[in-house]
């Protein structure tokens, strides 16, 4: 279907006065779909009695092609402002209340998501208390276009300062947005809907961490979903990792930008002691959390045959990864020693002393070296203008994060390794001269314990090799 109309064939080019602000579309074109609108939700146009309760009706196909052709123009704030004169978000609340039709559903939604994009139309929309919770209750259809809408138009007013709060006090007081969330994460497989849900949880974790503490906690009580026709007959106990976890897999091959989002919310809940306990303390101890995260470093992201380049591509997706196994990496290594300490027997967590991990982290740093050499000649040889300065510093500023963040998780790592790891890592290439000494070059001198603790370790694993590594590095000499 054509979803970029010509203006209605309209009276405002034939009677003055009949143009939408400074638009050639035409107000009574306009005020005639909003006037059978009302007439599909009237009760003189209730489903016909061959429609039993419950069934989904379709939309008449000139409706359908005019109501869409609504939905584009809504984008033009002059044709928002004379919806919003007219009652239209009224108007869809009906539709919302009496409806049958998904379609007709999805796009109202839509149009209040196009409004919504206007500050004065946002604020209004979002203070309307009832048509708040009528929009919270569309997180609860079982109809991906309409979800998809409803999650377009809920991010649109959480990204408005303005109006933000009272959205997410709105949401905090409804436990059912948390379980029709959750749903969705961990049943979905559309890709587009998983990453709109995603950027509405980001969103809502970024601007209130009582929230986000919440649904931490939450699946260990039952919410109640609101009651409808369209809600969910019965949610299971859902628990926000496994959820998020499961979106992260739905969408890692298709949109690498959802997957972004999806680090990016498990960064999120690491930055609270019971998120991270939320991922360690799991049945499975946090494994699926590390497989999941370690399989993407060390098989997708960053890989050998890419050029070094591809860490300017990956830099926000790898920081966020690299922070979560970094978060999962200290409080498994704390439990490991409270349990060595109990019964004076060493715990090996050795499905995180992984060596294909550690290679995976220097080779981050070495591709990061070759960019800094790379920007470093592109100045040289040109004259850079003032906004592609500031362009390269604002690229150098998420490096210098990813950086911070990779050394910090491969000092950890290099601190615990015994001489077994060490061997094996020898052995299979993992580390040798150059990669060692890419690893001091970036830990030293702010982790000089670490590495002075792994180089201990190698003397017994290859003398030679840290003879060499001492020569390079006169500091680590005893």
């Amino acid at each position: 279907m054509d979803r970029n109309p010509s203006p209605p064939s309209s009276e405002a080019e034939e009677e003055e006065g009949d143009a939408v602000g400074s638009t050639v579309y035409s107000k009574h074109w306009l005020f005639s779909i909003l006037t059978r609108l009302i007439e599909v939700i009237s009760p003189e146009k209730a489903e016909p009695a061959a429609s039993p309760e419950g069934i989904q009706t379709e939309l008449d196909e000139e409706m359908e092609n005019d109501i869409c052709k609504v939905w584009d123009m809504s984008m033009d704030e002059d044709v928002a402002l004379f919806l919003q004169e007219f009652n239209a978000p009224d108007i869809f609340m009906g539709v919302f209340a009496k409806s049958k039709c998904p379609r007709l559903t999805e796009i109202c939604v839509g149009i209040l998501g196009n409004m919504a994009c206007f500050q004065d139309i946002c604020m209004s929309i979002s203070k309307d208390e009832n048509l708040g919770q009528v929009l919270l209750q569309r997180l609860c259809d079982s109809d991906s276009p309409t979800l998809l809408e409803t999650s377009r138009l809920l991010l649109t007013c959480l990204s408005q300062p303005e109006v933000a709060n009272v959205w997410v006090e709105r949401i905090r007081e409804n436990p059912s947005v948390y379980d029709c969330v959750c749903f969705i994460m961990s049943s979905s497989t559309n890709v587009e809907l998983l990453l709109k849900v995603g950027e509405v949880v980001d969103k809502l974790f970024d601007l209130d961490e009582e929230l986000m503490l919440n649904w931490i906690k939450n699946g260990t009580c039952r919410s109640v979903g609101p009651s409808g026709d369209d809600s969910p007959e019965e949610l299971p106990d859902f628990k926000i990792v496994p959820c998020i976890l499961e979106a992260a897999k739905q969408v890692r091959s298709d949109s690498p930008e959802g997957l972004d989002v999806y680090m990016h919310i498990l960064q999120l809940l690491t930055t609270v002691d019971e998120g991270i306990q939320a991922i360690v303390q799991a049945p499975d101890g946090g494994k699926e959390t590390w497989s999941l995260l370690y399989d993407l470093v060390c098989h997708e992201l960053c890989q050998p045959d890419d050029p070094p380049i591809i860490v300017q591509e990956q830099k926000t997706v790898l920081a966020s990864i690299l922070s979560v196994l970094s978060a999962v990496f200290a409080s498994q290594t704390e439990q490991e020693y409270i349990k060595m300490r109990k019964s004076n027997v060493k715990c090996a967590f050795s499905f995180m002393l992984d060596m294909p991990l550690i290679g995976s982290l220097i080779r981050i740093l070495q591709y990061m070296e070759g960019c800094g050499k790379r920007f470093a000649a592109d100045s040289k040889d040109s004259e850079q203008k003032e906004t592609e300065r500031t362009d390269a510093n604002e690229e150098d500023f998420h490096l210098k994060i990813l950086k911070d963040i990779c050394c910090e998780l491969l000092s950890n790592m290099l601190q615990e390794l015994t001489k077994e790891n060490t061997l094996e890592g020898l052995h299979q290439g993992y580390l040798n001269e150059e990669m060692c000494s890419c690893a001091f070059q970036n830990l030293l001198p702010l982790y000089f314990a670490s590495v002075e603790s792994f180089l201990e370790v190698l003397r017994e694993s290859d003398q030679t090799l840290a003879d060499n590594l001492e020569k390079r590095f006169p500091s680590l000499k005893v």
